[in-house]
């Protein structure tokens, strides 16, 4: 699929709409849509909506994407990742109802999910903006039950523009008149913005802030709204930043009437790997038994500010980064906040990806802000060249959800 249809980012929704007249309109056939869209912290935010409606006993479709290891990881029917046989024959019938029409990768993933959704009896459906938001092909869909917009900060500049209010003004095009929308913590020029798309179009706001808050307080998760107080713990995705998106889940899920089962459900049942993923098993960690191994894919600068806020919360202990990223990335902003926690950094190239920034780049980023750094060949000649020197370190793999996926497979 990806050598037929590159992933190329051409953002407009009249090719994802032609496809679907032609396949009945399955988006409009969907069981009530919850629409997640911002920068940072959607896939945590949507698995923790997910698991407290599962707590609950709620059947749920999820489409996320990008995926880790596995293509399959992007489209979820009914609370299983769906199926390689079922999968094949969407894509075929998708693929024979667009008639050889120019069409990218996204949206034909896109109407698969929407197919397999629109077939299958659940309770709810959750959608994850791919890029932005105004012209995501998610947004077909002209009446969700809700809409989320996480933080939004600097990421994309080429397709969403250079500031915080014009990525903030495409991520609103997902509010609906009427339709409620959840703000989670924001910078003020980007709030703004938000605010004020979400007045013209008559959308309520439950913002962090004003309508909701959160916090940790003695090593627990505490949530606050008109509806009263929650004593919750904390979520087990890692994280101060994570406190947030668990605010916006727990939000949403109060919001649609479900009580602190929900809430608890959201914050002790989610999974979602390469957001500070400590790797426990697998291939690399045989290799190097001693290390205390973990994975993210966080990739702009203000993933990592959070995850160098994370690293601080964990024991003491040399931290030695592992860091592949796109070429498109700003590889300094997302380094500087590390570069004051990490003890050192080797380079590699994203295996398998041809938009991967080449190492002796991403070095060279690396020593511009103070880091010790060298070059690998590959993610396995970097954690042995770090065993060598501190054979108990801990090591951050990190830059890059593709990155991230590679390791995962590889990994095993």
């Amino acid at each position: 699929m990806q050598r037929l249809h590159p992933k190329v980012i051409d953002l407009t929704l009249d090719r994802i709409g032609r496809c679907l007249t032609t396949v009945g309109d399955p988006h409009v056939r969907l069981p009530p849509v919850i629409h997640v869209a911002g920068t940072n912290g959607k896939g945590s935010t949507q698995a923790m909506i997910r698991a407290g409606l599962e707590a609950e006993g709620l059947t749920v479709h999820a489409y996320t994407s990008p995926h880790l290891a596995r293509f399959h990881e992007r489209i979820r029917v009914a609370g299983k990742i769906i199926s390689e046989r079922d999968l094949l024959e969407l894509l075929e019938k998708v693929y024979v109802a667009n008639g050889g029409e120019t069409i990218t990768y996204f949206e034909i993933t896109t109407v698969a999910a929407f197919l397999a959704f629109a077939e299958t009896p659940a309770d709810w459906t959750l959608l994850e903006v791919g890029l932005g938001g105004r012209h995501d092909a998610t947004n077909v869909v002209d009446n969700p039950v809700l809409t989320i917009i996480t933080k939004v900060d600097l990421d994309h500049q080429q397709f969403l523009g250079e500031t915080i209010k014009e990525i903030a003004g495409e991520k609103a095009g997902i509010i609906k008149r009427g339709i409620p929308v959840i703000i989670g913590p924001q910078h003020a020029d980007g709030l703004e913005v938000i605010e004020v798309e979400a007045a013209r179009l008559d959308a309520p706001t439950i913002s962090f802030g004003q309508h909701w808050h959160v916090r940790e307080e003695h090593g627990r998760m505490v949530f606050e709204d008109e509806s009263g107080l929650l004593d919750l713990p904390v979520p087990n995705l890692r994280g101060p930043h994570q406190l947030a998106n668990a605010g916006m889940a727990i939000a949403a899920l109060r919001h649609l009437g479900l009580g602190e089962a929900a809430a608890q459900g959201a914050v002790t049942n989610a999974y979602w790997p390469a957001r500070m993923q400590r790797l426990k098993t697998g291939a690399l960690v045989e290799a190097a038994p001693k290390v205390e191994l973990w994975l993210d894919g966080g990739h702009n600068p203000a993933a990592g500010e959070a995850l160098a806020d994370t690293l601080k919360t964990l024991p003491e202990r040399p931290t030695h980064l592992i860091c592949g990223m796109l070429a498109t990335k700003d590889v300094a902003g997302y380094l500087m906040p590390l570069s004051r926690v990490a003890a050192s950094l080797q380079a590699v190239a994203i295996p398998g990806e041809a938009a991967t920034l080449p190492a002796e780049d991403t070095a060279a980023a690396s020593v511009s802000v103070g880091l010790p750094t060298a070059v690998a060949r590959s993610v396995e000649d970097a954690l042995a060249e770090i065993v060598e020197s501190d054979p108990a370190a801990r090591v951050l793999i990190c830059g890059s959800l593709y990155l991230a996926g590679a390791v995962l497979r590889e990994n095993g």
